[in-house]
């Protein structure tokens, strides 16, 4: 059996474990009232992915926000992004989505949003773990207890209108796009054909939007499990396939040829089309592909690089005023004139605009980019053991230059290495790239090599 707190992990997103042992309906009920503790009595914004267990945490977390004085609106099944800006439009105290958005679905997790519909940063997160690991919680009387209310319609309403604000929304609609849809039964499987058919005129053609159903495939959407994806856009002559994980935040794209594209390649055609639209910089993770750093070039933009996930990403766009930032190996689009968070639908937009504008298809656009190869993996790994791998790395590339934001980044004439430990998952995660294929599985393969000599 994995020791327990590998099972259970608090991170810069929120609490995290699989459901049963570990993520209890009691722990979710102690930390929604440390939450409501500490943002203090008002409103708080509750919604949820199509997981099972969602239902029975969301009733364990209104529970204890209701105990501390909150009052709950409901907002019921909606993506991560959704929930994200209506929490921060509503006057609310602060927000929370019951989701383990790419993890499999015995996870699941309480993803907390400030009073601005950002995830806390490092001092807001320390200061609430604090409170809970105290249980100094705030007790409200009978006469302090507040309701529980609902709101299904604005929150999707709003989502659907920031966006469409940065598009041309009549030439896409002009074109009638074919479209190709994967909601893996999640989050976005009623918001996402609405959007596409409703406000954009696609002809939809979808997979997996049930949200009464479990998920028929690997709740990451990457190439190796969009199969059915890439097989719909053959049987349907669709222009442009898109897939979302389990909360709707992430995105992937296939072309019209039913090629999957590499996440870093969806984010980079993001990055170019934002900056034509607006001034700034950019910001990414450690992990993204260094064709950001040459889109960005072409538009005279810098990149700023932070360690992985969506609050280091936003607390340093906030810093230097980013234009456009994300986590390319995910599929996270985070543009800041629509809201501060990863958010899909944006990059459907983007997407969908750009080749309306251009009259180029998916494939061609993607041919457009700068040409890099990388390989992505999962490493298992014993614990107590991480120290002495990261050790064993160093000494084996002595005249590399190092980055230690963020795990380890290794630079190397022929490209980089980037070994850091999950977030979310009891695992090392291991990238690479190159400019070659060769190179990039070469570079992988090295290390896996190193990592069982250890």
């Amino acid at each position: 059996m994995p020791r327990r707190e590998h099972l259970l992990k608090i991170g810069v997103s929120g609490v995290r474990g699989v459901v049963g042992e570990f993520l209890t309906p009691a722990l979710a009920c102690a930390f929604a009232q440390a939450f409501g503790t500490y943002v203090g009595v008002g409103r708080v914004v509750v919604g949820r992915d199509t997981r099972s267990s969602g239902p029975m945490l969301q009733h364990a977390v209104a529970c204890g926000l209701l105990a501390s004085g909150c009052e709950v609106v409901d907002v019921g099944i909606l993506p991560t992004p959704t929930i994200q800006m209506f929490a921060g439009s509503s006057r609310a105290q602060g927000g929370m989505a019951i989701t383990a958005s790419h993890n499999p679905p015995e996870y699941n997790a309480l993803k907390l949003f400030n009073s601005r519909g950002l995830f806390l940063n490092q001092y807001e997160r320390e200061e609430l773990i604090d409170l809970y690991h105290q249980s100094e919680f705030r007790n409200a009387t009978n006469s302090e207890i507040r309701r529980a209310t609902s709101d299904f319609e604005t929150p999707t309403r709003q989502h659907i209108a920031r966006v469409l604000k940065h598009v041309d929304v009549e030439r896409i609609r002009g074109r009638r796009f074919r479209v190709a849809i994967d909601c893996v039964n999640g989050a976005g499987s009623v918001m996402t054909p609405a959007f596409l058919r409703d406000e954009l005129n696609c002809e939809v053609h979808a997979i997996s939007i049930d949200p009464k159903q479990p998920f028929p495939r690997e709740a990451e959407p990457r190439p190796e499990t969009l199969g059915d994806l890439s097989a719909l856009m053959g049987a349907s002559g669709s222009s442009v396939g898109f897939a979302q994980d389990p909360d709707g935040d992430r995105l992937a794209v296939a072309d019209e040829t039913g090629r999957v594209l590499d996440n870093d390649d969806v984010l980079a055609l993001a990055v170019d089309a934002a900056l034509r639209r607006v001034k700034g910089d950019v910001v990414v993770n450690l992990t993204t592909s260094s064709a950001i750093d040459e889109i960005a070039a072409r538009h005279g933009r810098a990149v700023h690089r932070t360690p992985v996930g969506e609050a280091n990403v936003v607390e340093t766009m906030q810093a230097v005023n980013a234009a456009i930032g994300g986590e390319g190996a995910n599929g996270g689009i985070i543009f800041p004139a629509v809201h501060l968070c990863r958010d899909s639908y944006t990059g459907m937009a983007f997407l969908l605009d750009r080749m309306a504008e251009t009259g180029e298809s998916m494939s061609a656009l993607a041919a457009g980019l700068p040409r890099y190869s990388r390989k992505l993996g999962k490493v298992a790994y014993e614990h107590g053991r991480l120290a002495s791998l990261m050790q064993a790395l160093e000494t084996h590339f002595p005249d590399a230059r190092m980055d230690r934001l963020d795990g380890l980044k290794i630079m190397l004439p022929q490209g980089w290495i980037h070994v850091r430990s999950s977030n979310t998952e009891p695992i090392l995660r291991l990238a690479t790239e190159a400019r070659s294929e060769t190179e990039a599985e070469e570079l992988f393969a090295g290390v896996l090599k190193l990592f069982e000599e250890c």
